[in-house]
This record gives structure tokens, sequence and C-alpha cells, in this order.
């Protein structure tokens, strides 16, 4: 059960787009901006505020890659394994990341909450490869020893 505040969010965000069936996309999308994350219960609040059904709600959420019902991290990491990226090596940065951050391919989000790990196919910066970013900040040619000194730097490590 969530609690007020996040219906009352949920509120706001319909009042800045109306209560209309055309305003899914853009709520759903500053509700995940505002989270990092779509929580299920307030999608069903939303879709009945937007005179939509349920179903039809949720299918819209899952057709796109970009919601994610599971919460992530503060720090959202993402890998590029396309195939510039993955011809450069970016399985070895990916492996350092798994194991700074004790995380698997069946364990993205740190316990913490700190870190979500996701690997993409293509994040459109080919030529500055191997490329991953954080919460959307681009770090070209990437390294393994490059991939450490962020992860200090993002943890408060390094001043």
């Amino acid at each position: 059960m969530l609690e007020q505040a996040y219906y009352n969010k949920a509120d706001e965000i319909i009042a800045q787009h109306g209560r209309t069936q055309k305003a899914l996309i853009p709520v759903i999308q500053d509700i995940q901006a505002n989270y990092r994350y779509l929580p299920a219960e307030l999608l069903s609040y939303v879709a009945k505020q937007l005179g939509i059904n349920e179903a039809k709600a949720y299918s819209v959420a899952t057709f796109y890659e970009n919601f994610s019902f599971e919460a992530k991290g503060k720090y959202v990491i993402r890998v590029c394994d396309g195939t510039a990226c993955h011809v450069r090596k970016s399985s070895l940065i990916l492996d350092r990341l798994y194991k700074e951050l004790g995380l698997s391919k069946e364990k993205h989000t740190t316990d913490d909450m700190m870190f979500t790990l996701e690997t993409v196919s293509c994040l459109g910066a080919c030529g500055l490869a191997p490329v991953l970013t954080v919460n959307d900040e681009v770090y070209p040619a990437m390294t393994p020893e490059k991939v450490s000194e962020l992860m200090k730097e993002l943890r408060g490590e390094k001043a």
C-alpha cells in the first residue's frame, strides 16, 4: 500500500496534463521521473482518474521498455551492448560493474537502493564506444579502471 503522498503527487501531475486518455503517457512518464519507477498501484489509480480501462493502461506501460514497475536505485547505470560497444569490450565494463556493485544478471539493484545496473541494445553514441550512462549522463570510452573510479566518485569516496 502506497503512502497518500504518492496519490497526491499523481493528482498534481494529472492536473498538469489534464484528465484525458491522451494524457496517460505524459502522466506516467512524469510519475516515473519522480520516483524512478512506476508503482503498479499508482498506474491503476491514474487509469481510474483518466477514465481508462486498467488493462489498457497496463498494456501501454508494458509496451514501452522505458517504463519499469521495479524500484530503481538513486543512480541508474545503463551499459551499452550494441555492436560498436560490444566489439570494444563493453562486456568487461559490465563485469566490473557486477563485481563492484555485487549485482548479477538476476539482481539489478543494490540493497541500499543506490545503484541499478541495466544493459541496453544501443545508446546512440557508437563513436564513443564503449559507453555507459549514469542517470542519462554519458560516459564515453569506458574501461574497467574508469568504471572503478566512477563508482568511487558516485559513492563520495573521491573529492
